[in-house]
């Protein structure tokens, strides 16, 4: 039986760590955290934020998915995206899902993001 996800992984260019710490770090403010060893001499990073963690593992022949992308809930979403864009971050809000309020973003990497918060009392 399924209980929760543990992480998301997504995937990165060779050399894109330094890009990467600075979008999920300094951006998006989560943190960085170790990977066993045997893994980190793969490459990528990962990161958590609460509950939440992102894993971005290196791929040769790297090419961001145009369509997949991570759910991330968040509170205040207006001052998150915010956030985003003055750090330099793309926004683009999409109202297209009753109830949330939501935007999407990329990491410098071309990766899509989805960021949304749900609409107090909407059914």
């Amino acid at each position: 039986m399924l209980t929760a996800m543990d992480h998301v992984q997504l995937a990165a260019p060779p050399g894109s760590e330094d890009l990467l710490r600075a979008y999920y770090a300094d951006v998006l403010g989560m943190t960085e955290i170790p990977k066993p060893p045997v893994l980190a001499a793969r490459g990528g990073c990962w990161f958590q934020a609460g509950a939440v963690q992102l894993h971005l593992g290196i791929e040769q022949g790297f090419r961001p998915a145009k369509k997949a992308h991570p759910g991330l809930r968040v509170t205040d979403i207006e001052g998150y995206a915010a956030r985003l864009v003055a750090r330099g971050a793309p926004v683009t809000w999409d109202d297209n899902l009753p109830g949330h309020r939501r935007f999407y973003s990329e990491d410098p990497v071309g990766n899509r993001l989805e960021f949304l918060e749900p609409v107090t009392g909407a059914p």
